[in-house]
């Protein structure tokens, strides 16, 4: 049985955003139901950055993603998040697959957070805020354009340049430069930092907000204000991976802030155990660590489409 090769190239060239979205909120069902298999995500600390070992298992496929981030990259010309992904048939453990699964974080992260938006925003959700313009940004923006309605996006950068390059890549599409609390002040905000203090106030976040907090995904990192966390129902994508590196990490690690004072896991919302959000009110956080059920979702998409596609490289991986 031959083992498909795809490059970064091939997978974005079989990547649909509304695909995706499906995919993984069908994984995230699936998952709080107990029709998936995933242990934690496991990080080899380097001196320069780390790389991430992210295992899982549904119906009829298993795989691991191989990720590494690495935030002195863009001075290389290289990305800051690259990924492996293997793909492998559950029965025999065959790698069916070897891709890049950079374009499948980057689209699955952003299909993650459109999807906790779809269950904790506001249902009159209008506006959009994008604070960080990076790869992120492009992802974010494509899977909300896909669920929500628009009539404003607002984008807030340090980088006047970044900030400009995002919008230029939606220009049919109402993007506009923003202050921060210009932005902040937005019916649904993405935070999409590498932050080790937060950079998003309470005092900046009007009722009834969700925040998508992205940027957090290793220790120590932290994008909201700790009186933030401490007022919203706050929802997290797992628990174990949250509370070790996601937004909740340093409060919880501080003694601040406990799994207890966490609402719930998006797959258990998603799958009809827990309710969303029930009024307005309320200022919602979607604490977005990444989880390997959602690479291999997509990746299952990537794979099928290539095999019905046919022309990419392909060897026989196990030539015995």
């Amino acid at each position: 049985m031959p083992t498909l090769f795809l490059t970064r190239k091939d997978v974005r060239g079989l990547l649909n955003m509304a695909e995706v979205i499906e995919a993984v909120e069908q994984a995230l069902r699936d998952w709080a139901r107990g029709k998936a298999t995933m242990p934690p995500k496991a990080y080899l600390l380097l001196e320069k950055g780390d790389i991430r070992a992210m295992p899982a298992a549904l119906e009829g496929v298993a795989g691991m993603k191989w990720a590494n981030v690495h935030p002195q990259n863009s001075a290389m010309g290289l990305p800051t998040v690259m990924a492996t992904l293997i793909y492998n048939d559950p029965a025999t453990g065959y790698p069916l697959a070897v891709m890049d699964a950079t374009e499948i974080t980057a689209y699955r992260t952003g299909a993650t957070a459109a999807i906790a938006s779809k269950y904790l925003a506001r249902k009159d959700a209008r506006t959009l805020g994008i604070i960080g313009a990076g790869r992120q940004a492009y992802s974010q923006l494509q899977a909300h354009i896909e669920l929500f309605e628009l009539e404003s996006i607002r984008v807030f950068d340090v980088s006047d340049t970044a900030s400009k390059k995002l919008m230029a890549s939606f220009s049919g599409y109402p993007l506009q430069a923003s202050s921060l609390e210009e932005t902040a002040a937005s019916d649904i905000v993405c935070t999409l930092t590498t932050a080790t203090k937060p950079v998003l106030k309470r005092e900046l976040i009007t009722p009834g907000t969700h925040i998508n907090a992205v940027g957090a995904d290793a220790p120590g990192k932290q994008e909201l204000e700790l009186a933030i966390l401490k007022e919203a129902m706050v929802v997290v994508d797992d628990i174990r991976q949250a509370s070790s590196a996601g937004e909740i990490n340093v409060p919880v690690n501080n003694g601040l802030y406990t799994e207890e004072d966490v609402y719930g896991n998006l797959g258990e919302i998603v799958a009809g155990m827990k309710p969303g959000r029930l009024d307005d009110r309320p200022i919602t956080v979607f604490d977005s660590t990444g989880v390997a059920i959602e690479d291999i979702a997509t990746a299952r998409i990537v794979y099928q489409k290539a095999m019905r596609k046919g022309g990419y490289l392909s060897l026989d991986f196990v030539d015995e």
